[in-house]
Protein backbone atom coordinates (compact mmCIF):
# COMPACT_ATOMS: atom_id res chain seq x y z
CA UNK A 1 0.00 0.00 0.00
CA UNK A 2 1.40 3.41 -0.97
CA UNK A 3 1.31 6.36 1.39
CA UNK A 4 -1.53 8.12 -0.45
CA UNK A 5 -3.83 5.10 -0.18
CA UNK A 6 -3.07 4.75 3.51
CA UNK A 7 -3.86 8.41 4.19
CA UNK A 8 -7.08 8.29 2.20
CA UNK A 9 -8.24 5.35 4.30
CA UNK A 10 -7.47 7.27 7.49
CA UNK A 11 -9.21 10.35 6.08
CA UNK A 12 -12.33 8.33 5.21
CA UNK A 13 -12.54 7.17 8.82
CA UNK A 14 -11.68 10.42 10.63
CA UNK A 15 -12.80 13.40 8.51
CA UNK A 16 -16.40 14.44 7.86
CA UNK A 17 -17.73 13.77 4.38
CA UNK A 18 -19.58 17.08 4.55
CA UNK A 19 -16.35 18.97 3.82
CA UNK A 20 -15.17 16.76 0.95
CA UNK A 21 -15.16 17.36 -2.80
CA UNK A 22 -12.65 14.93 -4.25
CA UNK A 23 -11.60 14.62 -7.89
CA UNK A 24 -8.57 12.31 -7.55
CA UNK A 25 -6.53 10.57 -4.81
CA UNK A 26 -4.07 13.41 -4.30
CA UNK A 27 -2.30 13.86 -0.94
CA UNK A 28 -0.06 16.91 -1.00
CA UNK A 29 3.28 16.88 0.77
CA UNK A 30 5.18 19.93 -0.47
CA UNK A 31 4.85 22.68 -3.06
CA UNK A 32 6.80 25.48 -4.67
CA UNK A 33 5.87 27.87 -7.45
CA UNK A 34 3.33 26.11 -9.67
CA UNK A 35 4.42 22.59 -8.71
CA UNK A 36 3.09 20.25 -6.02
CA UNK A 37 4.67 17.03 -4.78
CA UNK A 38 2.57 14.28 -3.21
CA UNK A 39 3.42 12.00 -0.29
CA UNK A 40 4.69 9.33 -2.69
CA UNK A 41 7.18 11.73 -4.30
CA UNK A 42 5.31 12.38 -7.54
CA UNK A 43 5.31 15.93 -8.94
CA UNK A 44 2.35 17.72 -10.51
CA UNK A 45 1.82 20.97 -12.40
CA UNK A 46 -1.03 22.75 -10.63
CA UNK A 47 -3.42 24.50 -13.00
CA UNK A 48 -6.01 25.04 -10.29
CA UNK A 49 -3.91 27.15 -7.89
CA UNK A 50 -5.85 25.39 -5.14
CA UNK A 51 -9.23 26.70 -6.38
CA UNK A 52 -7.68 30.08 -7.18
CA UNK A 53 -5.95 30.62 -3.82
CA UNK A 54 -2.27 30.43 -4.82
CA UNK A 55 -2.11 33.41 -7.19
CA UNK A 56 1.49 34.13 -6.17
CA UNK A 57 2.41 30.45 -6.41
CA UNK A 58 3.23 28.20 -3.50
CA UNK A 59 5.77 29.25 -0.90
CA UNK A 60 6.69 32.66 -2.29
CA UNK A 61 9.68 33.66 -0.12
CA UNK A 62 8.47 37.21 0.53
CA UNK A 63 5.12 35.99 1.80
CA UNK A 64 6.67 33.19 3.87
CA UNK A 65 9.01 35.76 5.39
CA UNK A 66 6.16 38.14 6.21
CA UNK A 67 4.16 35.36 7.90
CA UNK A 68 7.13 34.12 9.93
CA UNK A 69 8.11 37.61 11.07
CA UNK A 70 4.59 38.43 12.14
CA UNK A 71 4.15 35.09 13.90
CA UNK A 72 7.27 35.83 15.93
CA UNK A 73 6.28 39.43 16.63
CA UNK A 74 2.51 39.13 17.29
CA UNK A 75 1.06 35.71 16.66
CA UNK A 76 -2.48 36.85 17.43
CA UNK A 77 -4.71 39.58 18.71
CA UNK A 78 -8.53 39.59 18.51
CA UNK A 79 -9.09 42.46 16.10
CA UNK A 80 -12.72 42.75 17.15
CA UNK A 81 -11.50 44.05 20.53
CA UNK A 82 -7.72 44.62 20.43
CA UNK A 83 -6.25 46.53 17.51
CA UNK A 84 -3.20 45.51 15.52
CA UNK A 85 -1.40 47.75 13.08
CA UNK A 86 -1.42 45.21 10.23
CA UNK A 87 -5.22 45.09 10.03
CA UNK A 88 -5.41 48.87 9.86
CA UNK A 89 -2.68 49.12 7.22
CA UNK A 90 -4.33 46.45 5.09
CA UNK A 91 -7.73 48.15 5.36
CA UNK A 92 -6.17 51.39 4.18
CA UNK A 93 -4.56 49.59 1.23
CA UNK A 94 -7.81 47.89 0.26
CA UNK A 95 -9.78 51.12 0.41
CA UNK A 96 -7.27 52.71 -1.95
CA UNK A 97 -7.55 49.83 -4.42
CA UNK A 98 -11.30 50.17 -4.91
CA UNK A 99 -12.60 53.03 -7.12
CA UNK A 100 -15.30 55.47 -6.12
CA UNK A 101 -15.44 59.00 -4.79
CA UNK A 102 -17.14 58.02 -1.54
CA UNK A 103 -16.05 57.05 1.97
CA UNK A 104 -15.19 53.37 2.38
CA UNK A 105 -14.55 50.92 5.20
CA UNK A 106 -13.38 47.30 5.39
CA UNK A 107 -14.84 44.27 7.17
CA UNK A 108 -12.69 41.15 7.78
CA UNK A 109 -13.53 37.45 7.79
CA UNK A 110 -11.94 34.12 6.92
CA UNK A 111 -13.50 33.01 3.61
CA UNK A 112 -15.71 34.02 0.74
CA UNK A 113 -18.63 32.40 2.54
CA UNK A 114 -18.53 34.57 5.65
CA UNK A 115 -17.81 37.65 3.53
CA UNK A 116 -20.92 37.09 1.44
CA UNK A 117 -22.81 36.25 4.62
CA UNK A 118 -21.95 39.79 5.73
CA UNK A 119 -23.79 41.11 2.67
CA UNK A 120 -26.81 38.90 3.25
CA UNK A 121 -27.12 40.25 6.79
CA UNK A 122 -26.15 43.86 6.32
CA UNK A 123 -27.75 44.86 3.00
CA UNK A 124 -31.30 44.90 4.44
CA UNK A 125 -30.05 46.59 7.62
CA UNK A 126 -28.23 49.31 5.69
CA UNK A 127 -30.81 50.00 2.98
CA UNK A 128 -34.14 49.27 4.64
CA UNK A 129 -34.90 47.09 1.61
CA UNK A 130 -35.42 43.39 2.19
CA UNK A 131 -34.69 41.97 -1.25
CA UNK A 132 -31.41 40.95 -2.95
CA UNK A 133 -30.95 40.08 -6.63
CA UNK A 134 -28.28 37.55 -7.62
CA UNK A 135 -27.66 35.18 -10.53
CA UNK A 136 -28.39 31.67 -11.69
CA UNK A 137 -25.09 29.76 -11.67
CA UNK A 138 -23.51 31.99 -9.01
CA UNK A 139 -21.53 30.51 -6.14
CA UNK A 140 -21.20 32.83 -3.17
CA UNK A 141 -20.49 30.43 -0.33
CA UNK A 142 -21.55 27.69 2.06
CA UNK A 143 -23.05 29.57 5.02
CA UNK A 144 -26.83 29.87 4.85
CA UNK A 145 -26.92 33.52 3.78
CA UNK A 146 -24.23 33.16 1.13
CA UNK A 147 -25.85 29.87 0.14
CA UNK A 148 -29.17 31.66 -0.29
CA UNK A 149 -27.62 34.20 -2.66
CA UNK A 150 -26.01 31.41 -4.71
CA UNK A 151 -27.61 29.91 -7.80
CA UNK A 152 -25.42 26.84 -8.36
CA UNK A 153 -27.22 23.45 -8.60
CA UNK A 154 -24.66 21.87 -6.26
CA UNK A 155 -26.23 24.01 -3.54
CA UNK A 156 -29.80 22.88 -4.03
CA UNK A 157 -29.94 20.45 -1.11
CA UNK A 158 -31.03 23.07 1.43
CA UNK A 159 -33.71 25.71 1.43
CA UNK A 160 -32.22 29.19 1.32
CA UNK A 161 -33.69 32.56 2.18
CA UNK A 162 -36.83 33.61 0.36
CA UNK A 163 -35.71 37.20 -0.06
CA UNK A 164 -33.34 36.49 -2.98
CA UNK A 165 -34.42 36.75 -6.62
CA UNK A 166 -32.12 34.98 -9.09
CA UNK A 167 -31.81 36.10 -12.68
CA UNK A 168 -29.97 34.56 -15.68
CA UNK A 169 -26.27 35.33 -16.05
CA UNK A 170 -25.22 36.35 -19.59
CA UNK A 171 -24.02 32.87 -20.59
CA UNK A 172 -23.77 33.54 -24.32
CA UNK A 173 -22.77 29.98 -25.30
CA UNK A 174 -25.96 28.71 -23.64
CA UNK A 175 -28.20 31.74 -23.85
CA UNK A 176 -31.37 30.98 -21.83
CA UNK A 177 -33.29 33.23 -24.22
CA UNK A 178 -31.89 31.47 -27.32
CA UNK A 179 -30.60 34.73 -28.76
CA UNK A 180 -27.52 35.33 -30.89
CA UNK A 181 -24.78 37.16 -29.02
CA UNK A 182 -23.92 39.33 -32.02
CA UNK A 183 -27.45 40.64 -32.57
CA UNK A 184 -29.28 40.30 -29.22
CA UNK A 185 -28.50 43.83 -28.06
CA UNK A 186 -27.93 42.52 -24.52
CA UNK A 187 -31.47 41.21 -24.25
CA UNK A 188 -30.58 39.61 -20.91
CA UNK A 189 -30.00 43.11 -19.52
CA UNK A 190 -33.32 44.41 -20.86
CA UNK A 191 -34.95 41.37 -19.25
CA UNK A 192 -33.94 42.58 -15.78
CA UNK A 193 -35.75 45.90 -16.05
CA UNK A 194 -38.58 44.95 -18.39
CA UNK A 195 -39.53 41.64 -16.76
CA UNK A 196 -37.85 41.01 -13.39
CA UNK A 197 -38.41 44.51 -12.01
CA UNK A 198 -41.87 44.64 -13.55
CA UNK A 199 -43.32 41.28 -12.52
CA UNK A 200 -41.04 39.55 -9.99
CA UNK A 201 -39.70 42.10 -7.56
CA UNK A 202 -40.19 45.84 -7.40
CA UNK A 203 -36.87 47.69 -7.61
CA UNK A 204 -37.76 49.80 -4.58
CA UNK A 205 -37.68 46.58 -2.55
CA UNK A 206 -34.17 45.61 -3.75
CA UNK A 207 -31.28 46.59 -1.48
CA UNK A 208 -28.50 45.23 -3.69
CA UNK A 209 -27.66 43.37 -6.84
CA UNK A 210 -24.81 40.91 -6.22
CA UNK A 211 -22.85 39.63 -9.24
CA UNK A 212 -19.59 37.91 -10.10
CA UNK A 213 -17.60 39.89 -12.65
CA UNK A 214 -16.70 36.50 -14.16
CA UNK A 215 -18.87 33.61 -13.04
CA UNK A 216 -16.35 30.93 -12.07
CA UNK A 217 -18.07 27.90 -10.54
CA UNK A 218 -20.97 28.52 -12.91
CA UNK A 219 -18.64 27.61 -15.78
CA UNK A 220 -16.01 30.36 -16.11
CA UNK A 221 -18.49 32.54 -17.95
CA UNK A 222 -17.24 35.94 -19.10
CA UNK A 223 -20.00 38.53 -19.54
CA UNK A 224 -20.23 40.36 -22.86
CA UNK A 225 -18.87 43.89 -23.01
CA UNK A 226 -21.44 46.38 -21.81
CA UNK A 227 -23.31 44.03 -19.51
CA UNK A 228 -21.73 45.03 -16.18
CA UNK A 229 -21.92 48.67 -17.18
CA UNK A 230 -25.61 48.19 -17.91
CA UNK A 231 -26.18 46.56 -14.52
CA UNK A 232 -24.49 49.48 -12.82
CA UNK A 233 -26.71 51.96 -14.68
CA UNK A 234 -29.81 50.03 -13.57
CA UNK A 235 -28.64 50.06 -9.98
CA UNK A 236 -27.99 53.80 -10.06
CA UNK A 237 -31.40 54.42 -11.63
CA UNK A 238 -33.26 52.61 -8.85
CA UNK A 239 -31.00 53.36 -5.88
CA UNK A 240 -29.79 49.75 -5.61
CA UNK A 241 -26.34 48.88 -4.26
CA UNK A 242 -24.12 47.39 -6.98
CA UNK A 243 -22.02 44.66 -5.32
CA UNK A 244 -19.36 42.54 -7.03
CA UNK A 245 -18.05 39.21 -5.76
CA UNK A 246 -14.33 38.99 -6.59
CA UNK A 247 -13.64 36.06 -4.25
CA UNK A 248 -11.98 33.95 -6.93
CA UNK A 249 -10.95 36.33 -9.71
CA UNK A 250 -9.61 39.20 -7.63
CA UNK A 251 -5.97 39.98 -6.98
CA UNK A 252 -4.64 39.91 -10.52
CA UNK A 253 -6.23 36.85 -12.08
CA UNK A 254 -8.02 38.55 -14.99
CA UNK A 255 -5.08 40.76 -15.97
CA UNK A 256 -6.28 43.52 -13.65
CA UNK A 257 -6.12 43.63 -9.87
CA UNK A 258 -9.90 43.10 -9.85
CA UNK A 259 -12.00 41.57 -12.59
CA UNK A 260 -14.51 44.41 -12.74
CA UNK A 261 -11.69 46.77 -13.79
CA UNK A 262 -11.86 45.17 -17.24
CA UNK A 263 -15.23 46.88 -17.71
CA UNK A 264 -14.73 50.25 -16.00
CA UNK A 265 -17.49 50.05 -13.40
CA UNK A 266 -17.58 51.39 -9.84
CA UNK A 267 -19.11 48.95 -7.37
CA UNK A 268 -20.55 50.04 -4.04
CA UNK A 269 -18.90 47.04 -2.37
CA UNK A 270 -16.39 44.38 -3.38
CA UNK A 271 -16.08 40.91 -1.84
CA UNK A 272 -12.59 39.39 -1.78
CA UNK A 273 -11.13 36.24 -0.24
CA UNK A 274 -9.38 33.22 -1.77
CA UNK A 275 -6.05 34.64 -3.04
CA UNK A 276 -5.78 37.69 -0.81
CA UNK A 277 -3.64 35.93 1.83
CA UNK A 278 -1.78 33.47 -0.43
CA UNK A 279 -3.18 30.59 1.61
CA UNK A 280 -3.68 32.32 4.96
CA UNK A 281 -7.42 32.33 5.80
CA UNK A 282 -8.64 35.88 5.28
CA UNK A 283 -11.53 37.58 3.51
CA UNK A 284 -12.78 41.13 3.28
CA UNK A 285 -15.60 43.29 2.08
CA UNK A 286 -14.63 46.81 1.07
CA UNK A 287 -17.47 49.20 0.44
CA UNK A 288 -19.46 52.31 1.20
CA UNK A 289 -19.36 53.29 4.85
CA UNK A 290 -23.14 53.44 5.10
CA UNK A 291 -23.20 49.71 4.31
CA UNK A 292 -20.08 48.73 6.23
CA UNK A 293 -21.06 50.66 9.39
CA UNK A 294 -24.78 49.80 9.44
CA UNK A 295 -24.41 48.05 12.79
CA UNK A 296 -22.00 47.30 15.61
CA UNK A 297 -20.94 43.75 16.45
CA UNK A 298 -23.48 42.23 14.07
CA UNK A 299 -21.13 39.96 12.08
CA UNK A 300 -17.80 39.40 13.81
CA UNK A 301 -15.35 36.53 14.25
CA UNK A 302 -12.69 36.29 16.93
CA UNK A 303 -9.78 35.40 14.65
CA UNK A 304 -10.81 37.60 11.69
CA UNK A 305 -8.34 40.31 10.70
CA UNK A 306 -5.61 38.68 12.74
CA UNK A 307 -2.11 40.15 12.29
CA UNK A 308 -0.55 37.09 10.63
CA UNK A 309 -3.20 36.84 7.90
CA UNK A 310 -3.13 40.61 7.36
CA UNK A 311 0.67 40.56 7.03
CA UNK A 312 0.34 37.79 4.45
CA UNK A 313 -2.21 39.84 2.51
CA UNK A 314 -0.07 42.97 2.54
CA UNK A 315 2.87 40.94 1.21
CA UNK A 316 0.62 39.34 -1.42
CA UNK A 317 -0.46 42.73 -2.74
CA UNK A 318 3.15 43.90 -2.90
CA UNK A 319 4.27 40.77 -4.77
CA UNK A 320 1.44 41.03 -7.31
CA UNK A 321 2.15 44.70 -7.95
CA UNK A 322 5.96 44.66 -7.92
CA UNK A 323 6.36 41.41 -9.88
CA UNK A 324 3.64 42.48 -12.35
CA UNK A 325 1.70 39.26 -11.93
CA UNK A 326 -1.53 40.75 -13.28
CA UNK A 327 0.33 41.68 -16.45
CA UNK A 328 1.69 38.14 -16.68
CA UNK A 329 -1.82 36.77 -16.22
CA UNK A 330 -2.98 38.80 -19.20
CA UNK A 331 -0.04 37.71 -21.40
CA UNK A 332 -0.14 34.03 -20.46
CA UNK A 333 -3.94 34.00 -20.51
CA UNK A 334 -4.05 35.22 -24.11
CA UNK A 335 -1.44 32.65 -25.10
CA UNK A 336 -3.25 29.85 -23.30
CA UNK A 337 -6.58 30.80 -24.90
CA UNK A 338 -4.96 30.70 -28.35
CA UNK A 339 -3.47 27.26 -27.67
CA UNK A 340 -6.76 25.92 -26.34
CA UNK A 341 -8.67 27.23 -29.34
CA UNK A 342 -6.18 25.46 -31.59
CA UNK A 343 -7.00 22.31 -29.61
CA UNK A 344 -10.72 23.01 -29.99
CA UNK A 345 -10.42 23.23 -33.78
CA UNK A 346 -9.45 19.57 -33.94
CA UNK A 347 -11.62 18.26 -31.11
CA UNK A 348 -15.44 18.12 -31.54
CA UNK A 349 -15.83 17.38 -27.82
CA UNK A 350 -14.81 20.98 -27.03
CA UNK A 351 -17.86 23.15 -27.51
CA UNK A 352 -16.45 26.44 -26.27
CA UNK A 353 -13.25 28.00 -24.95
CA UNK A 354 -13.56 31.27 -23.04
CA UNK A 355 -11.74 33.28 -20.42
CA UNK A 356 -10.29 36.50 -19.15
CA UNK A 357 -6.64 36.47 -18.12
CA UNK A 358 -5.95 33.25 -16.23
CA UNK A 359 -9.51 32.20 -15.51
CA UNK A 360 -10.35 29.99 -18.47
CA UNK A 361 -13.09 27.46 -19.16
CA UNK A 362 -13.04 24.62 -21.69
CA UNK A 363 -16.62 23.43 -22.12
CA UNK A 364 -17.03 19.79 -23.11
CA UNK A 365 -20.09 18.63 -25.04
CA UNK A 366 -21.40 15.36 -26.43
CA UNK A 367 -22.42 17.07 -29.65
CA UNK A 368 -21.55 20.53 -30.95
CA UNK A 369 -24.99 20.99 -32.52
CA UNK A 370 -27.13 20.17 -29.49
CA UNK A 371 -24.43 21.32 -27.02
CA UNK A 372 -25.46 18.54 -24.66
CA UNK A 373 -23.13 18.82 -21.64
CA UNK A 374 -20.52 16.05 -21.43
CA UNK A 375 -20.38 15.85 -17.64
CA UNK A 376 -18.97 12.34 -17.37
CA UNK A 377 -16.33 13.14 -19.97
CA UNK A 378 -15.24 16.14 -17.90
CA UNK A 379 -14.82 13.97 -14.79
CA UNK A 380 -12.78 11.44 -16.78
CA UNK A 381 -10.59 14.16 -18.27
CA UNK A 382 -9.88 15.73 -14.88
CA UNK A 383 -8.92 12.35 -13.42
CA UNK A 384 -6.76 11.44 -16.42
CA UNK A 385 -4.99 14.81 -16.25
CA UNK A 386 -4.11 13.97 -12.64
CA UNK A 387 -2.67 10.64 -13.75
CA UNK A 388 -0.59 12.49 -16.35
CA UNK A 389 0.72 15.01 -13.81
CA UNK A 390 -1.65 17.99 -14.23
CA UNK A 391 -4.02 19.21 -11.51
CA UNK A 392 -7.25 20.97 -12.41
CA UNK A 393 -10.98 20.65 -11.72
CA UNK A 394 -14.28 20.78 -13.54
CA UNK A 395 -16.91 23.43 -12.94
CA UNK A 396 -20.18 24.67 -14.42
CA UNK A 397 -23.85 24.20 -13.69
CA UNK A 398 -23.60 20.83 -15.48
CA UNK A 399 -20.05 20.04 -14.25
CA UNK A 400 -18.85 19.86 -17.85
CA UNK A 401 -16.37 22.76 -17.95
CA UNK A 402 -12.66 22.14 -17.43
CA UNK A 403 -11.42 25.09 -15.40
CA UNK A 404 -7.87 26.43 -15.77
CA UNK A 405 -6.85 28.87 -13.03
CA UNK A 406 -3.08 28.41 -12.63
CA UNK A 407 -0.88 30.56 -10.39
CA UNK A 408 -0.17 33.96 -11.93
CA UNK A 409 3.54 33.13 -12.10
CA UNK A 410 2.90 30.53 -14.81
CA UNK A 411 5.19 30.42 -17.87
CA UNK A 412 4.61 29.83 -21.57
CA UNK A 413 6.36 26.46 -21.32
CA UNK A 414 4.04 25.39 -18.49
CA UNK A 415 1.03 26.48 -20.55
CA UNK A 416 2.27 24.34 -23.44
CA UNK A 417 2.68 21.37 -21.12
CA UNK A 418 -0.82 21.81 -19.71
CA UNK A 419 -2.42 21.96 -23.17
CA UNK A 420 -0.57 18.82 -24.26
CA UNK A 421 -1.67 16.92 -21.16
CA UNK A 422 -5.26 18.10 -21.62
CA UNK A 423 -5.19 17.00 -25.27
CA UNK A 424 -3.94 13.56 -24.26
CA UNK A 425 -6.49 13.25 -21.46
CA UNK A 426 -9.43 14.10 -23.75
CA UNK A 427 -8.16 11.61 -26.34
CA UNK A 428 -7.75 8.89 -23.70
CA UNK A 429 -11.24 9.51 -22.35
CA UNK A 430 -12.88 9.54 -25.77
CA UNK A 431 -11.14 6.31 -26.84
CA UNK A 432 -12.05 4.43 -23.66
CA UNK A 433 -8.58 4.25 -22.13
CA UNK A 434 -10.17 5.54 -18.95
CA UNK A 435 -13.75 4.74 -17.93
CA UNK A 436 -16.10 5.77 -15.13
CA UNK A 437 -15.26 2.73 -13.02
CA UNK A 438 -11.62 3.85 -12.88
CA UNK A 439 -12.62 6.94 -10.91
CA UNK A 440 -14.17 5.15 -7.96
CA UNK A 441 -15.33 7.83 -5.51
CA UNK A 442 -13.35 10.58 -7.26
CA UNK A 443 -15.97 12.11 -9.52
CA UNK A 444 -15.94 15.63 -8.07
CA UNK A 445 -19.31 17.35 -8.48
CA UNK A 446 -20.73 14.15 -9.99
Amino acid sequence: MNRSTELFQRDADAVSDVMKLRFYPMVAKAAGGALIRDVDGREYLDFSAGWGVANTGYGHPRIVDAVCKEMNRLSFSPTISVLNEESIELAERLRGMIPGDFEKAVWYGHSGSDANEFLYKMIPAATGRSRIVSFVGSYHGQTMGSYSMSGHPAQGKFTGGGNVTKIPYPYCYRCPFERDRETCGLFCLKYVEDFVFDSQVSPNQVGALVAEAVQCDGGDVVPPDGYLQGLERLCRKYGILFVLDEVKIGFGRTGKMFGFENWDVTPDAVVMAKPMGSGQPISAVTGRKELMNAGVGMHMFTTAGNPVACAASLATIEVIEEEKLAENAEIQGEYLLDRLRELQAGCPAIGDVRGKGLVIGVELVEDTETKKPASELAALVVYRCYELGLLLYDSGISANVIELTPPLIITKQQCDRAVEVLRQAIEDALTGRIVREDLGDFAGWG
